[in-house]
This record gives structure tokens, sequence and C-alpha cells, in this order.
């Protein structure tokens, strides 16, 4: 016999049916196609490589690797975030023993960054897991991805700015 039919919330008989999945008009729209793939990256992210450092840390991380002793309002922009959220990153890593924040000696309101020892050997190894999860999403693809995907972003970085969209 079959599996019997499962019940809804006041006691009736329903046939089982799958979930419905996106209608057609959210499969076409970019933006649906975005959000799930920044969802499924998160996922793969906190799985794979680091339940705790996220990937903003992690980028602020590389970036003041990248340039030890530049202010934290300028390294903001290579990260692709608002002062706002980057000054509330570079305290939480500040806290955790990450970076170090000094004042400038020419501008005691901007911060230079600068990565501690437990910094660089948390970047090191979450950067390990990170190069392997890229390659795990990447692999099996004969263009380069990861190159079209940030021409997109860029793309659609100008496209946000556009007034005449409105």
């Amino acid at each position: 016999m079959g599996e019997p039919a499962k019940s809804d919330q006041r006691g009736r008989k329903n046939p089982a049916a799958p979930p419905p999945g996106p209608p057609s008009d959210l499969l076409a729209a970019p933006g649906y196609g975005a959000r799930r793939m920044y969802q499924a990256y998160l996922a793969a992210w906190n799985r794979h490589v680091d339940s705790v450092l996220t990937g903003p840390q992690f980028a602020v991380l590389s970036a003041v690797r990248a340039y030890p002793e530049r202010d934290q309002s300028s390294l903001a922009g290579a990260v692709a975030l608002d002062t706002s959220t980057m000054a509330d990153l570079c305290r939480r890593l500040e806290s955790r023993g990450l970076i170090r924040r000094t004042e400038s000696p020419r501008d005691a309101r901007r911060k230079l960054l600068s990565l501690t020892d437990e910094g660089a050997a948390v970047l090191s190894e979450v950067n390990r897991r990170a190069r392997r999860l890229d390659r795990a999403l990447l692999e099996g693809h004969d263009i380069d991805v990861a190159a079209m995907l940030n021409t997109l972003g860029a793309r659609w970085e100008a496209t946000a700015a556009r007034d005449d969209l409105d």
C-alpha cells in the first residue's frame, strides 16, 4: 500500500504534494538568482570555511594584510563596505585580537589598521579553507566565472548609482 495521506491542521486528509517552486517571473529576475547564490555561499562559508569569522571580516583582514597601516575609511572602499559597517567590523576584530587600530600621527580621527600575529595566523588558515571553497564552487566551468561575477558586480554597482532609472 502507499503512504497514508497527510493531514492538515484541522485533521483533513490532503494528498501529498511537492512544495511549489519559484514562479517563472522570479526565476527570470537576476536579483532573485543573486540572492539565492548569496544564501548558498553563506551556507557553504559557514559549513566549510569558518562559522565564526564572517566573509566581510575575512575581506577586512585580507585588505589589512595587503595594505598594512592604511586607514580604516580607505580600506572600507576596497572591500565594498560603508564606513559605519567597517568601523563596527574593525572594533570586533580588534576586540578579538586580530587587528590593531592606531591613531594616525597626522590626523587622530583616522584609524590605521595592522594585523596582529594572531590575526595573521587566523587569516592564513581561513584563507586556505576559503580558496578550497572557491575551487569547489567554480570547478567544472570552462569560462572564468569569477571574472564574470566581478564584472557583473561592477556593472550592478554602476546601475545602482544611476539616476535615470527612477
